[in-house]
């Protein structure tokens, strides 16, 4: 074994290796390649045409609005759904305080768990669809119904540009928070319960316990799942593309890059402009992960 470990460390590694470079790394090659040229999807020799898909990215309104949707989004979603999700989760697993010499949470905490998981397991599809019921902008729509009951006039949701985007990153917050909840509960439980015990035996009341015991020990948690909301908020394609009106719209008021480069590609025929946009979306997740994991990371506490 000795002798043969490089051998067989070699063949391990061979085969999952070359799946990965196949599969993942050479489709980032070929985008980065199509991207440089005027490619329409049909030609087997694309002209080259160097970084002029890149130069009419700055001169592209769409393209820019796009972004700030995707700005607006990871200030908005993942800081909500973070804070809704620990607040929950708080609930679920130490709000009840000890019993029988353990921290427990509300009564039918295990229901509620499985409750707000449900529309994690919902095809996003399926989640577009059942909101395009609720926002409807008539009084058939289940909130301008229950806003009709007490005298107030229809709200379009979905087709006022200033309230469009706000609607589908509420949808976004009520799809995601299910996971994040379950997330969190799997680290409060794994915190020891001395420490919570220790800290009621003080006179630490649920504030205190919550801000300064469970907050700094889930810090690691809680920043994957900054990095997670990050990554959906550059995504919510299917969302905007199943809520929005002439998908992105009203006047592009909720359109974001992987609805623009999906049009760009597949109605217009613009691959090699589409790549481009592929391209700088990539180097945006890419930077905004890294920073993220750059700015929040401290020292870890150890048990």
């Amino acid at each position: 074994m000795r002798h043969g470990r490089y051998r067989f460390i070699f063949g391990f590694l061979a085969a999952p290796v070359i799946l990965y470079v196949v599969f993942v790394i050479s489709p980032y090659i070929q985008a980065f390649y199509i991207s440089l040229t005027n490619w329409k999807g049909i030609s087997a020799n694309p002209q080259f045409i160097g970084l002029e898909n890149y130069t009419r990215l700055l001169d592209d309104e769409v393209f820019w609005a796009a972004v700030r949707h995707h700005g607006v989004l990871l200030l908005v979603m993942p800081l909500v759904t973070i804070v809704i999700a620990l607040f929950f989760s708080f609930l679920l697993n130490l709000s009840g305080g000890q019993r029988g010499g353990q921290m427990r949470g509300i009564w039918g905490s295990k229901v509620y768990r499985v409750i707000f998981f449900l529309p994690q397991v919902l095809a996003v599809a399926i989640v577009g669809v059942l909101f395009q019921a609720i926002y409807r902008p008539d009084e058939s729509g289940v909130i301008n119904g229950l806003l009709g009951l007490v005298g107030i006039d229809p709200v379009g949701w979905l087709i006022a540009p200033d309230l469009a985007l706000w609607s589908i990153i509420g949808v976004m917050v009520w799809q995601a928070v299910g996971f994040y909840v379950v997330l969190f509960s799997a680290g409060m439980s794994s915190i020891p319960k001395d420490v919570f015990e220790a800290a009621e035996l003080d006179g630490a009341n649920r504030s205190t316990l919550f801000f300064k015991i469970t907050l700094p020990l889930l810090w690691d948690t809680m920043q994957v799942a900054w990095v997670y909301l990050g990554i959906a908020a550059f995504d919510a394609f299917a969302l905007v593309q199943v809520l929005s009106v002439d998908r992105g719209g009203p006047d592009n008021s909720t359109t974001v890059l992987p609805l623009e480069i999906w049009r760009t590609a597949f109605n217009f025929s613009k691959f090699g402009y589409a790549s481009a946009m592929g391209v700088v979306l990539f180097f945006m997740t890419i930077t905004f992960a890294a920073l993220t994991l750059r700015v929040t990371r401290r020292e870890r506490i150890e048990f």
